[in-house]
């Protein structure tokens, strides 16, 4: 086929995603994170001033980010002097921050920080420390901020969460869970009285993911737990007694616990609470917890990244929609103003180039009702005369869920005269816990139909080329996309981020966060099961193009997986492309990395849909 003329180049899209994250307000003034793709993808950190005027914090080569879980979160806090407490990418020691370089507050002992918090004089947070023996056990920490030894006040789980201390600061209230579960699947929620170590379970459990404490006073806390099947607000005592749903619905105020030291919620000084809700992308309310009245906000962006932050009255967050730039807001919740901050794409095409989403319902196998986004083609200046060829878009995770935040890389194809479906597979978050349970014991059963059945439902609805439908995608979706490719003839093409293709070595050799999510997702490891889902024991059954793409330092899917993969196409004849990328990780960060895959990308399409 013959692209259409479009404004939008690779190189457009490899220099936007400045992955703007992780807002914090205080005395007027707001910090974030932010990457810089032409600079290897380091991640600094930004500051407005109280007047207005913008200015980077952290200068090369210093680059705030944690490897706690290696998905990391939240890097940095800011002290009640206005200082900087972060954790550095090289070493991941915590630094502080004020008018001087950088200086260490921890060890270089081969530990990681995350979900920062300043109280007291303290950074309070997460400990993960590496082992020489391989081993890996993590702790809420205590740490001086004028110099000394961390001190424990959590131990004996696997994993830790949002550690947050009473307003008499003699509670430590955090979220904790062990082998086998991940956090969605459940966690308790704890408290310790710091005084004499002594602890206890407030609420959760081994089937009740509960996130997100924050205390409503000294002896109450706000919570968010998915008991009801939905993650919803609850108030509790602190000792676990006269628990109240504040606003019960068939609605998400949280998502999967992939990053630490998200806020899906902030408590106003005049009591109210500024949450997240919906169903996939969550939008902005008011709620009132005594009259359980929730109110929406008028503002320009349809969804928010789980991180909200407040100063006073004023509410700071990271906002978008589909031809809104995702953007650090700031919102005067008296008087409703909102002003953008700081936009992740400077400069954006005439919006005739962007696609709208439009959400659909599809039917997949046994009548399961599966959610998707379709973007259509979108030129001003061609009308297509037949029905085009389309993408269709998997997400990672495999918990979690496409959002319909603006993304030049749709833009990129469907400017072209490509149309894109992004599918919400069973399994994904955003949609209650049964919808998430899909997959439990059925990854690559249930996602891979549903993925079939949204090609086959393109074809059906006429809205797109039988023959020209390709599928892509990373990670846990670069997984369905390969077994979606063995198991069905609907594609033609499949194009894997370091996907994962077989399930021993994933066992064998991925992080510990992640090191038991194989047994939850398809079972106890057994190699005549593993053999009828995973796709290189399957590869036998492709028969169309792929393009493989890999980070070789990915600690998370190992660059064997990708590899062993396309060995085993190219000795079955089957077209491959293997393309590795020297320094890059678990998602592509630096500009000529994103700028060569996007070509290659676009190139193979060019090539399969002819």
């Amino acid at each position: 086929m013959s692209f259409w003329p479009s404004p939008i180049s690779t190189t457009d899209v490899a220099r936007s995603g400045l992955r703007l994250g992780w807002p914090t307000a205080l005395d007027g003034q707001v910090w974030w994170t932010e990457d810089r793709p032409e600079e290897g993808g380091r991640t600094t950190i930004m500051r407005r001033a109280a007047d207005g005027t913008r200015g980077e914090l952290l200068a090369a080569p210093w680059s705030a980010r944690t490897r706690v879980h290696e998905y990391g979160g939240r890097p940095y806090t800011v002290t009640p002097a206005g200082e900087v407490v972060f954790a550095n990418l090289a070493d991941q020691r915590l630094y502080l921050l004020g008018d001087a370089a950088p200086g260490p507050l921890t060890p270089d002992d081969g530990s990681r920080y995350a979900d920062l918090l300043v109280r007291d004089g303290h950074v309070w947070c997460v400990r993960e420390h590496h082992h020489d023996d391989g081993k890996v056990s993590r702790s809420v920490v205590s740490i001086p901020l004028d110099g000394g030894e961390p001190r424990e006040h959590a131990t004996g789980s696997d994993f830790y969460a949002s550690p947050t201390l009473s307003p008499d600061g003699r509670h430590l209230a955090y979220v904790c869970w062990s082998h086998p579960r991940m956090p969605w699947n459940g966690t308790e929620l704890r408290v310790t009285r710091l005084a004499d170590g002594a602890s206890w379970t407030v609420k959760g459990g081994t089937a009740e993911s509960v996130l997100a404490p924050q205390w409503k006073d000294d002896g109450h806390l706000y919570l968010i737990s998915d008991w009801s099947g939905w993650w919803n607000l609850y108030q509790i005592g602190l000792y676990g007694t006269s628990s109240q749903a504040l606003f019960p619905a068939e609605e998400e105020f949280a998502g999967p616990l992939w990053h630490l030291g998200g806020r899906p919620y902030i408590v106003l000084p005049d009591g109210r609470l500024a949450v997240l809700h919906g169903r996939g992308d969550l939008r902005l309310g008011l709620l009132d917890p005594v009259s359980g009245e929730l109110t929406g906000l008028d503002v320009p962006y349809e969804g928010w990244d789980p991180a909200l932050a407040a100063d006073g009255a004023t509410l700071v967050g990271v906002g978008y929609g589909p031809s809104v730039p995702r953007s650090v807001v700031r919102i005067d919740t008296v008087t409703g103003r909102v002003e953008g901050l700081r936009r992740d794409v400077d400069e954006l095409p005439d919006i005739a180039y962007l696609p709208t989403p439009r959400p659909v319902e599809l039917s997949g196998r046994f009548g399961r009702h599966v959610h998707a986004h379709l973007y259509p083609p979108a030129n001003p200046a061609v009308s297509p005369s037949a029905p085009p060829p389309y993408v269709i878009f998997v997400h990672g995770g495999p918990t979690s869920h496409a959002t319909v935040a603006l993304d030049l890389g749709k833009a990129l194809l469907t400017s072209r005269g490509i149309g894109v479906l992004s599918v919400d597979y069973g399994g994904s978050s955003g949609y209650g816990r049964a919808y998430r349970e899909r997959l439990k014991g059925q990854w690559g059963v249930v996602d891979v139909e549903d993925t079939i059945a949204a090609a086959e439902w393109l074809a059906a609805e006429g809205l797109a080329d039988p023959a020209r439908i390709a599928v892509r995608g990373g990670s846990a979706g670069g997984w369905t996309v390969m077994a979606a490719c063995c198991r069905s003839g609907a594609f033609a093409g499949g194009v894997s981020y370091y996907g994962v293709s077989a399930l021993a070595p994933l066992n064998a050799h991925t992080h510990d966060f992640e090191s038991r999510y194989v047994e939850w997702l398809v079972g106890p490891e057994d190699p005549h099961l593993y053999a009828t889902r995973e796709p290189l024991a399957l590869v036998d059954g492709v028969s169309c193009p792929m393009l493989l793409l890999q980070g070789l330092d990915d600690p998370i899917v190992p660059p064997e997986q990708s590899a062993a993969f396309a060995d085993a196409l190219s000795e079955r004849g089957v077209p491959c492309t293997y393309l590795t990328f020297e320094g890059e990780s678990h998602g592509f960060r630096r500009a000529e990395t994103r700028a060569t895959a996007l070509a290659a990308e676009l190139a193979f399409y060019q090539q399969i849909f002819t």
